[in-house]
């Protein structure tokens, strides 16, 4: 995907329920980001700093949505040991997560590390993160291994 792209809609089961990417995202802008894998220490708090800090983009009419290749019964116990984690995330878990087990929108969003996109059991999704703007295109991608971790703050 190129700067300016039109982003693909895609359906998927979520920790919030089906999501509709476009219908999700309405007019907001948004944040699409993949990582590794459930309850792995990086991971648990990188999504509980974002979480965190769910007032500001709020503030800024960004939506956020999580990725990765686990299941969703897996997300869901994360979610419950994020928040035993962070302690500052007040009421439910303010954004998606969503389950993509067979790696289908990994593939189609290009998440996966080139060495390992064909192996099923080790390909985990990278640290890749897009902003999408309200118009639906690609405004930033960034792509970075999954053994480095992302500063939040």
């Amino acid at each position: 995907m190129r700067l300016n792209a039109v982003f693909p809609n895609f359906q998927a089961d979520s920790t919030q329920g089906p999501i509709d990417f476009y219908k999700w995202l309405g007019d907001s802008w948004g944040v699409l980001f993949s990582h590794p894998s459930d309850f792995t220490p990086v991971c648990t708090t990188e999504l509980g700093r974002i979480a965190v800090h769910m007032g500001e983009f709020k503030k800024r009419n960004v939506k956020l949505l999580a990725l990765s290749c686990d299941k969703l019964t897996d997300h869901k116990n994360w979610v419950a040991d994020i928040k035993s984690y962070c302690l500052d995330i007040k009421g439910d878990f303010p954004f998606p997560i969503i389950a993509d087990e067979k790696r289908n929108l990994a593939v189609k969003l290009d998440m996966l590390d080139e060495e390992m996109k064909d192996d099923v059991e080790a390909g985990l999704t990278v640290r890749a993160l897009y902003i999408i703007g309200p118009d639906k295109k690609l405004k930033l991608s960034m792509h970075y291994p999954f053994s480095t971790g992302r500063n939040v703050e």
